[in-house]
C-alpha cells in the first residue's frame, strides 16, 4: 500500500510543480493585461480571470479534458488536460496576487526612476518587481499550499494521484486506513511548503 501510495504521491507532486512552473511566470503578463489602459485588453482579461475564479476547478478540469473531443472530435492525455486546467485556474488567482503587489508600490518611485532616466521596463524589472515579490510571498504561500490539496481534485478525469490510490487502496482492503495515510501525506507536503514559504519570508525581510 505505500509503495502504491509514493508512487500516487510522485503524481501529485509533478501535477504541483508543474503547475507552478507554467503559472507563475504566465500570472505576470496576465496581471499586467488586467492593468492595461486599453480597454479591449482589460476587458477580455476580467472575462478569463470572472471565469477561471468564478467556477469550481473540478468544472475546469472536465471541461478542459472532455471539451476538445465533443467540440472537435480529438482527445488527449489526461494528465496534460490537469496540467493545463490547473496553470489556467491558478495562473488567474496568481495574476491578482501580482496585481495587488504592482499596485501597492508608491507613485513616487515611479516618477523618482523616471527622473534617474530608467526606461519604463528598467523600472518594473529592477525596481518595482523586487519590491512585489517581498510584498506577495504570505499571499503566494497560501495558493500554493491549497494547490498541494487541489492535486486530489485531478482524479476526477482519471488521473491516478495520491488521493485516488489511497480510495483504491481503501476500497481493496475495506479499511479508511489508507485515507488516513494519504492525509499524513498531504500534511507532510504541506508542512514542508509552509517552511520553505517562511525561510524565504526571512531571507526577503533580512535583504530589505
Amino acid at each position: 500500500m505505500l509503495s502504491a501510495m509514493m508512487q500516487g504521491t510522485l503524481v501529485s507532486f509533478e501535477i504541483f510543480a508543474l503547475t507552478l512552473v507554467f503559472s507563475l511566470p504566465l500570472a505576470l503578463p496576465i496581471g499586467l493585461a488586467r492593468m492595461s489602459r486599453n480597454k479591449l485588453v482589460s476587458s477580455l482579461t476580467n472575462g478569463y480571470l470572472l471565469v477561471m475564479r468564478g467556477t469550481p476547478l473540478i468544472l475546469q478540469l472536465i471541461f478542459v479534458y472532455f471539451a476538445p473531443y465533443y467540440v472537435f472530435g480529438v482527445s488527449y492525455d489526461r494528465f496534460v488536460a490537469v496540467i493545463v486546467a490547473y496553470v489556467l485556474n491558478y495562473a488567474a488567482y496568481f495574476a491578482e496576487i501580482y496585481r495587488g503587489g504592482i499596485e501597492s508600490i508608491p507613485t513616487g518611485q515611479y516618477e523618482a526612476a523616471k527622473v534617474l532616466g530608467f526606461t519604463r521596463t528598467q523600472t518594473f524589472f529592477r525596481i518595482v518587481l523586487p519590491q512585489v515579490i517581498k510584498r506577495i510571498v504570505p499571499a503566494s504561500a497560501n495558493e500554493v499550499i491549497t494547490l498541494v490539496k487541489d492535486t486530489a481534485l485531478a482524479q476526477t478525469i482519471g488521473v491516478a494521484e495520491l488521493f485516488r490510490t489511497a480510495q483504491n487502496a481503501s476500497a481493496r482492503q475495506f479499511s479508511t486506513m489508507p485515507i488516513f495515510v494519504a492525509g499524513i501525506f498531504y500534511f507532510v507536503m504541506n508542512w514542508v511548503v509552509s517552511a520553505l514559504f517562511m525561510r524565504l519570508e526571512k531571507k526577503l525581510t533580512y535583504y530589505r
